[in-house]
This record gives structure tokens, sequence and C-alpha cells, in this order.
């Protein structure tokens, strides 16, 4: 079975939430799309319920806008320090879904805060019900397509060129894995297979492919990802500097934090050295 991974994107099942869904533009339509989808929502559909539970003060139109302030409040606060630390943030899907949960959670709480004080007939806890039916029944659609709509789309990510595609193959010729050169750290021979270490979004990714280091080399050349051990071929780009441990082994170490040093033998150590 083929599987197709494009500037890190995964075609297939994903355990993590894409970075795209945390990007500015993502925080930008959550926190203004989304709001303006509810306020169009209860106002367009208005049922007997809600006529009856938003009809005080100055009037429907009046507290549905001010419910979409707060909304807007409080994704605001939600979104702007997810967006911000969102290269640090590593949300799996079901951990992205109980952030979603609690942002309409806390909207309903503010909400039924601001609709106890102005409605005469309700307390707090009859309000925050009637806000919490109120926000469950409207939010989640938008919630839901937003959500399929970024792990589709990386406005993140550049477009990978067809030329920038590295394609491999296993050792039978049939295709494996297609992947953007530029997110390549490393290839690591192990036994009968390679281990190709590259980056998806923000998270760092290893595939197994059926293959030998010699079965790859004219493709890893072709794509300027060079040998730099018997059994390691490296990306330049991703090499932030090469040391010497206390064995006076050499290493690369790459830009990738959390990626581990890969090491460089003499015999390919100047070669190395002129790319950086």
């Amino acid at each position: 079975m083929i599987k197709i991974k494009i500037q890190g994107l995964n075609m297939g099942n994903s355990n993590f939430v894409t970075s795209s869904l945390l990007s500015v533009p993502a925080l930008l339509l959550h926190v203004l799309a989304l709001p303006v989808f509810f306020l169009g929502f209860i106002l367009g559909y208005q049922s007997a319920w809600q006529v009856s539970f938003l009809n005080a003060g100055l009037g429907i139109v009046f507290n549905a806008l001010m419910l979409m302030c707060i909304l807007i409040g409080v994704l605001s606060a939600s979104r702007i320090p997810m967006s911000a630390t969102r290269r640090h943030l590593h949300l799996n899907w079901w951990q992205y879904g109980l952030w979603a949960l609690a942002e309409v959670i806390v909207f309903a709480s503010f909400a039924a805060l601001y609709m106890a004080l102005i409605h005469g007939d309700y307390g707090y806890f009859p309000a925050l019900a009637q806000c919490l039916r109120m926000a469950f029944s409207t939010l989640v659609y938008p919630y839901v397509v937003f959500a399929l709509l970024f792990a589709v789309i990386r406005p993140d990510l550049p477009a990978a060129q067809e030329e920038d595609l590295v394609r491999f193959a296993d050792s039978t010729g049939r295709l494996k894995l297609v992947i953007a050169g530029n997110v390549i750290l490393y290839v690591e021979a192990r036994e009968n297979y390679v281990s190709i270490h590259y980056m998806e979004g923000e998270q760092q990714k290893e595939y197994s492919l059926r293959q030998s280091m010699r079965g790859i080399e004219e493709l890893m050349s072709k794509h300027g990802i060079v040998r730099c051990q018997r059994s390691y071929f490296v990306n330049p780009h991703h090499v932030k500097v090469l040391r010497r441990d206390k064995e006076g082994m050499i290493q690369a170490e790459l830009d990738i934090a959390s990626c581990k040093p890969v090491p460089v033998s003499p015999k390919y150590y100047d070669d190395l050295s002129k790319m950086l």
C-alpha cells in the first residue's frame, strides 16, 4: 500500500492536529467567522425557546450581539496563546477536541452570567443550561467544518514543487513514500531497512522502508541529501553545526531540538563541512 506524504502532510490517518489548525489564518477564522456564524444562526433560526430566552432587556438582537462579543472574547483568550505557542504545542485530535469543548463550556458560562443578570426569570444555573444548549446546537457545525478544512489545507506550508518531491520505493520497486526533500532530516540504515526521519508540520516522524542504502544513494544525491557515514545520509540544510564529542567522534547537530546528533565519519567530514 502506498503511503503518500507531501510537505509533511499525511494523506492517510494521523494522530496529531496539523499545525495549520493552530496557525494565524485558523486563529482569525475561529475568532471572527465562528462568532458571525453564531449570530447569524441565532437571528436566522429563532426557535421558540431561543426567542423566549433571549427576548429580555433590550431584546433578542441586542442580546445575541452581546453573546457574540462574549464568544469573541473567549475565543481570543484561547486561540491567541494557542497560535503563539503552536511550535511547541503538540496536540492530538482528542486533546484538541477537549480544548474546543472547554471553549464552548467557558463561553456558555459567561453567557449564562450575562443572561442571568438581565433576565429576571432565570437564575444562573437555569440560564447556564439554556446557554449550553444554545452553544452546542450552534457551534458544533463550524468547529467540525474548520477542523476538516485545515486538516486538508495547509496555509502554514508552501506548496511543494513536483521536482522537489522524493519518491521512495522499496526493494521490489513499489512506491511507498512521496515526501518533499526539504523536510527530510536524515536517513539511517537498519539491517534490511532504511529509516527515513523527517518533519511533518512540527512533529518529527520516522518511516521504515525495506531498502538498502545503496538502493537509495542515487535518489538521495539527486535531492542534495549526502552520505555522512557508512550507515547515514543527512540533509545539509538541517545541519546546524559539526562537533567532536569527548571520544573524538564527529557528530552533526541538526536544527531540530528533538533530533539526535547524526554521526559523521572523517571520510565525509570535509565535503559536508563545505556545504554548511
